[in-house]
């Protein structure tokens, strides 16, 4: 017998909705980046998928580089999707990207109509999908006109191979630009992407004002700050880690006042009776501007523990100000 999700999944998570479009989304949401390509093993990452799921989790993030090897991710993904998650299309958001590099010349990356087009019609064919639900710019394209790379989300969804327009890691300036533009063409974009943790917190310097605004929603990525708020590194660089086997996160990032600012954090999360990757989540989620937050996992129980923390967002005044006199301490 094949998977059968639980009866009771859409009444175990709180659901978000982007600005006032009908796009709603769970308050944790999985993404793909890592722990899912041809290097890792799909008796360890399909349980990690089925769980979410159960959970709520319905949101399914992907890029088209996703792996390694890059496209490795959406195959998989695929993969599952025809096995197990197929009568459960209709029920899932499945997103993807495209903007970093891809393949070869000068059509390989950034924003061209070419290289977007490109990607979403190879992302379909790698995960056996008419359509996502999501397609984002995932990055600004400095030598590509801004209305070139908008007017192909607003052609890609009038083709009907993406549903909703996104973008992600713009700034509040081009992002602004870009949302004027969709809203011109008719495709409103409804959320925005961006890097946002405890430890990064460039979009309160006016994005998140931005996209209230706008009425676009909001999802995090990296709120663990690629593992640095958890107890992973309290005690040096574990073998397996992050710091230790990719050049995403480098060990001379962790420096002596960093340990020292997230045993702190560590500390003030076992006094609330949680983990310090639960907080850190909480701590997103307690910004209503914050539609939902993008997780990476590696084992099950990071699924659970993400979960968790959407059930924790009440902090007190003192426990916000003990935050923050932690991570501006010198």
């Amino acid at each position: 017998m094949g998977y059968a999700a639980h009866p009771e999944r859409y009444s175990r998570i709180d659901y978000r909705r982007c600005g006032n479009s009908g796009l709603v989304l769970p308050a944790i949401s999985l993404g793909l980046w890592h722990n899912f390509g041809h290097v890792d093993l799909r008796s360890n990452f399909e349980p990690i998928l089925y769980t979410a799921f159960d959970l709520g989790i319905i949101h399914f993030d992907l890029a088209n580089n996703y792996g390694p090897p890059p496209g490795s991710a959406e195959s998989n993904f695929g993969a599952i999707l025809k096995d197990g998650f197929v009568r459960y299309r209709d029920e899932m958001i499945i997103s993807t990207k495209a903007g970093f590099n891809m393949w070869e010349g000068p059509y390989g990356e950034w924003g061209s109509k070419k290289y977007l087009v490109a990607s979403l019609d190879q992302s379909l064919k790698r995960m056996g999908l008419d359509y996502v639900d999501i397609f984002y710019h995932h990055r600004p394209d400095p030598n590509t006109d801004l209305e070139e790379s908008m007017s192909t989300l607003d052609l890609v969804i009038r083709q009907g191979k993406a549903l909703y327009a996104g973008i992600s890691n713009y700034p509040p300036d081009q992002a602004q630009k870009a949302f004027d533009i969709l809203k011109r063409l008719g495709t409103p974009c409804v959320i925005h992407q961006p890097k946002y943790s405890m430890l990064e917190r460039t979009p309160e310097n006016g994005l998140l004002n931005t996209l209230q605004t706008n009425n676009v929603g909001c999802i995090a990525f990296s709120p663990l700050a690629q593992g640095l708020l958890t107890d992973k590194y309290l005690k040096g660089i574990p073998e397996q880690s992050r710091a230790a086997r990719n050049p995403s996160l480098k060990p001379e990032q962790i420096t002596p006042v960093l340990i020292k600012k997230i045993t702190q954090l560590n500390e003030l999360a076992a006094s609330r009776g949680q983990k310090l990757s639960e907080m850190a989540i909480s701590w997103l989620l307690r910004d209503q501007r914050i539609t939902s937050v993008l997780i990476g996992a590696s084992k099950v129980a990071h699924v659970h523990d993400a979960y968790n923390a959407h059930t924790r967002i009440d902090f007190s005044p003192e426990e916000l100000n003990s935050i923050d006199a932690i991570l501006h301490a010198g």
